[in-house]
C-alpha cells in the first residue's frame, strides 16, 4: 500500500498536465491517479505517455462530471493511507513532496498517524514576480501530532484550502464526503467535511503546492467567479449547512469551523456587490437574511473581521467592503 495517493482531476489540460506530472514522479512510495474528466483535447494521450513511461501512474477516464466528480472517482480508486488533490494546472515542490512523504512514513511507523497533514501553499500568479505564500506558523505547532486544543487562533488570511490538506484516505470516505459533480468551487466541501471529523492534525511547514493564478479563463477568475455566482451560492449554503453545533465538536475546531465559511460567505458577499445589479444585490440580502437563521453561527461571523466587514448594510457600507477587499487581493495576491 503506497503512503501517499495524488489525485490529480484533468479537463482538457494537455497544455499544462505535464508541468503537472512531472513534479510528482520522482517521490518514491507515492501514487498518481490521473482522472480524465471527458476531455476533448489531447488530455488522454498526454496521460497515456506518463502512463507508460511511470508504473505509479493509473489513469482513470470518464464521462465529463465536473471537477467535483473528477476527485470523487481519484477517491474511490485511491490505495493510498493519505490522499492528496493536485489540480492539473498547479504543481507540487519535488524537494517538499519528499519531505512530505518522509514525514508520512515516520508518522505511519508506529502510530497510526494524524487525520489530517497540512502543509503550504504559494500563491503563483500570471506576470507577479512576488509570490505569496499562505503559511500556519502562529496557529499551527510544528513537527508534532497535536489536537484541536493545541491551535492557535487562525490569522485573516490563514485559511485551509484543498492545496494544504492531506487527508487519510479512510477519513476522506468515512466522512461522507461527496462532491457534487458539475459544480464549481467544491474544494471547499473537500475541505469542510472531513475536517468536521478530523481530530488529529500534523503541521509540515514546506512550501508543497503551488496555486497557479491569473488567467482569464480560470474558476477563481474574478470575472468568472461573478458569471458562475448560482454555483458559488449553492456551495456556500453547503458550507453553512455543515458548521456543526458549538457542543459536538472541540472548541478550537468549531473556530476554525467559523472562520472559514467566514472566509467563504465574504467573498460571496463581496462578488455579489462587485456584480452590481438589482438581482445581485437581492440575492447578497436574501443570503445573509439566511444565514440568520443559524442564530449562533450569525452571531459569530458578525464578530469575525473579514466576514463582518464584507456584509455591511448600506450604499456606502458595501463600497467600504469592496475596497477592503481590493487592498486584500492586493496584499495577498488571490483571484
Amino acid at each position: 500500500m503506497p503512503l501517499l495517493t495524488l489525485v490529480v482531476p484533468a479537463y482538457n489540460a494537455a497544455g499544462h498536465l505535464g508541468r503537472c506530472v512531472r513534479t510528482l514522479t520522482g517521490a518514491s512510495d507515492v501514487e498518481i491517479i490521473i482522472v480524465d474528466d471527458g476531455s476533448t483535447d489531447a488530455t488522454a494521450e498526454v496521460a497515456a505517455e506518463f502512463a507508460a513511461a511511470h508504473p505509479q501512474i493509473t489513469v482513470i477516464r470518464q464521462q465529463n462530471a465536473g471537477h467535483g466528480g473528477a476527485v470523487n472517482a481519484g477517491v474511490d480508486a485511491a490505495t493510498g493511507v493519505y490522499l492528496k488533490v493536485v489540480d492539473s494546472d498547479d504543481w507540487l515542490n519535488p524537494a517538499a513532496l519528499d519531505t512530505l512523504v518522509a514525514t508520512l512514513r515516520e508518522l505511519t511507523r508506529v502510530a497510526e498517524g494524524p487525520d489530517v497533514v497540512v502543509t503550504n501553499f504559494v500563491y503563483e500568479r500570471v506576470g507577479r514576480h512576488r509570490k505569496t505564500a499562505v503559511r500556519y506558523r502562529r496557529a499551527l505547532p510544528r513537527g508534532r501530532v497535536i489536537g484541536w486544543e493545541h491551535t492557535r487562533r487562525f490569522g485573516p488570511r490563514q485559511y485551509f484550502m484543498m492545496h494544504s490538506l492531506a487527508y487519510r484516505t479512510d477519513l476522506l470516505r468515512t466522512s461522507g464526503l461527496r462532491l457534487p459533480e458539475r459544480t464549481f468551487y467544491v474544494d471547499n466541501l473537500f475541505v469542510m467535511v472531513p475536517l468536521n471529523q478530523a481530530r488529529r492534525l500534523y503541521y509540515l511547514d514546506v512550501d508543497l503546492y503551488r496555486y497557479f493564478i491569473g488567467r482569464e479563463d480560470q474558476s477563481v477568475n474574478e470575472a468568472v467567479m461573478i458569471r458562475r455566482m448560482d454555483q458559488y451560492l449553492r456551495v456556500n449554503r453547503l458550507l453553512v449547512a455543515e458548521v456543526p453545533d458549538k457542543n459536538h465538536v472541540p472548541p478550537a475546531l468549531y473556530r476554525y469551523l467559523v472562520h472559514h465559511v467566514a472566509t467563504v460567505c465574504a467573498v460571496t458577499s463581496v462578488m455579489l456587490l462587485r456584480a452590481g445589479t438589482e438581482e445581485a444585490l437581492q440575492l447578497r440580502a436574501d443570503f445573509w437574511r439566511e444565514v440568520r437563521r443559524n442564530p449562533q453561527l450569525h452571531r459569530r461571523l458578525r464578530r469575525h473581521p473579514v466576514a463582518s466587514v464584507s456584509s455591511l448594510p448600506g450604499r456606502w457600507g458595501g463600497r467600504f467592503s469592496i475596497v477592503a477587499y481590493r487592498v486584500a487581493r492586493r496584499l495577498i495576491g488571490f483571484n
